[in-house]
């Protein structure tokens, strides 16, 4: 799991500073979604095509976040085959000009409060060890959550990743409670 950015408390909105719209994304965010990833180092990218299937195929279980008329945010994630009451987050990617508004966690909280996810008993992700925005980002939405949390070596660098990538530790967080999540606006 990548993550961009460490996430403080959300300031209110005003008409100075506008808080990202949250909706479920759609096929015309595959382009956008890429050009934001590039503008989020170290984040991996990945092929237009596959965000084109983040956006189209995994919509319920992901989130776009629009500031201006632009994607400031993006969280993918989906339901793992097989642990369906398990949600895995895939990537979160948060551009410099929405940094600092808990934009992540909003998002991750947006799509635990969906109807998709109402059986959803736990959240997963990968974190690399260096990746501290991540760590304190996760950390800070299972105290928000009331979970706990378990962290395992999922992905290691030489054996899955030839030594090309850092290693992936999976984070468990348990129990998630949907209804602890906000509702989603409208339109979600």
């Amino acid at each position: 799991m990548d993550t961009e950015t460490l996430d403080l408390p959300t300031p209110p909105e005003s008409p100075h500073n506008p808080l990202p719209q949250l909706r479920k994304p759609t096929k015309a965010d595959g382009y956008p979604l890429h050009q934001l990833i590039a503008a989020c180092p170290p984040l991996d990218p990945n092929s237009v095509y596959c965000n084109l299937l983040q956006c189209h195929h995994f919509a319920d279980t992901s989130v776009a976040a629009e500031l201006n008329g632009k994607l400031a945010g993006f969280v993918s994630g989906y339901l793992i085959p097989q642990e369906p009451d398990t949600l895995f987050i895939w990537q979160v990617a948060v551009h410099a000009d929405a940094r600092g508004l808990g934009l992540g966690k909003r998002m991750i909280r947006h799509i635990l409060a969906r109807d998709t996810c109402s059986q959803v008993k736990r959240l997963k992700t990968t974190i690399t060890p260096g990746n501290e925005a991540s760590w304190a980002m996760f950390r800070s939405l299972a105290r928000d959550l009331g979970a706990k949390i378990e962290q395992q070596l999922e992905y290691e660098q030489d054996t899955h990743f030839g030594g090309q990538h850092d290693s992936e530790i999976l984070l468990t967080i348990a129990p998630v409670s949907p209804q602890a999540a906000p509702t989603p606006q409208q339109g979600d």
